[in-house]
């Protein structure tokens, strides 16, 4: 059970690590210090196998709508991906994702709504940055010298996520340690200083939450992995990058009121200075958000 007492040792303990500052993040064109005002990204599913069923567009004209919904309600940028990264998802060739995703893309950009690209395909990134994606989300590793090369001469943002394969289709199963910080610190600081000295110059990192565990992690350890990561993960401001955090649905607990529950963790990402938050339900985060700024408890 997590009490006031847990969050005062967590904070002693790293004191410093607070005030470590970070670069802003750069969206579209727009600089944002994610400190002042944490990011929303809103995320629209091109792909039938998304597990958050009420993400998935069926067609373009379905995407295009959505993700227009999400910006109004509060997201600063929107995520669209064509490929499930969910464990026995069905691979989608490079072809179709450019055909579900391009339409999207260039309708968006022509409405100034900020479009992310989710994707671990050069040919996939490079076409959506082409047609106007400002953010690239790259769930893959093996690229990476072409993917910044793209990233970098487009003056696009990298979203960089733990990838522990090649891929986030791997299927590899994760580890997960007593304390996930190290870890991810060693897996994402000699991605950053190579992204950079490929021209990419603004950079965030997602510590893949949402991503395949493995069957041997029951659905309890990885809620509590998921939460210990969220309310850590100021202390991934060593690297001097925001973190990005994808909100959890925990199932498992919230049962029938799942929708509930990327709210409720965003309260933990809040607390754990998480500077974007890639969700689904984004009016109920953003309400959670304009909770926690608008409390002033004096202690």
């Amino acid at each position: 059970m997590l009490t006031m007492q847990d969050i005062e040792a967590l904070a002693t303990a790293n004191a410093g690590a607070f005030t470590t500052a970070i670069e802003p993040f750069t969206i579209g064109g727009r600089t944002f210090e994610t400190d002042n005002e944490p990011l929303i990204m809103g995320v629209v599913n091109r792909s039938w196998d998304s597990t958050y069923r009420d993400s998935v567009a069926p067609t373009p004209a379905d995407a295009v709508r959505r993700a227009r919904i999400l910006f109004h309600q509060g997201a600063h940028v929107i995520d669209v991906g064509a490929e499930s990264s969910r464990a026995g998802g069905l691979r989608v060739s490079t072809h179709d994702q450019i055909d579900a995703l391009i339409p999207v893309v260039e309708e968006l950009s022509a409405d100034h709504v900020p479009v992310s690209i989710e994707s671990y395909d050069t040919d996939v990134i490079h076409a959506a940055v082409s047609a106007g994606a400002c953010v690239v989300n790259l769930t893959g590793t093996r690229d990476d010298d072409a993917i910044f090369d793209i990233i970098g001469s487009a003056g696009a943002s990298l979203l960089m996520c733990f990838t522990p394969g090649e891929t986030v289709r791997d299927e590899l199963s994760i580890r997960i340690e007593a304390d996930p910080i190290p870890a991810l610190i060693e897996h994402f600081e000699p991605r950053i200083e190579h992204a950079r000295s490929r021209g990419v110059r603004s950079i965030a990192i997602d510590a893949g939450l949402g991503f395949f565990y493995g069957p041997e992690v029951d659905p309890i350890s990885k809620i509590r992995h998921q939460a210990q990561v969220l309310l850590h993960s100021f202390r991934l401001r060593s690297l001097g990058v925001p973190s990005c955090q994808v909100m959890p649905h925990a199932f498992d607990v919230f049962q029938e009121e799942f929708r509930s529950a990327e709210g409720v963790f965003a309260v933990l990402a809040f607390l754990g200075r998480v500077g974007i938050l890639r969700v689904h339900e984004v009016a109920r985060v953003r309400a959670s958000l304009e909770l926690m700024r608008t409390i002033d408890v004096k202690l």
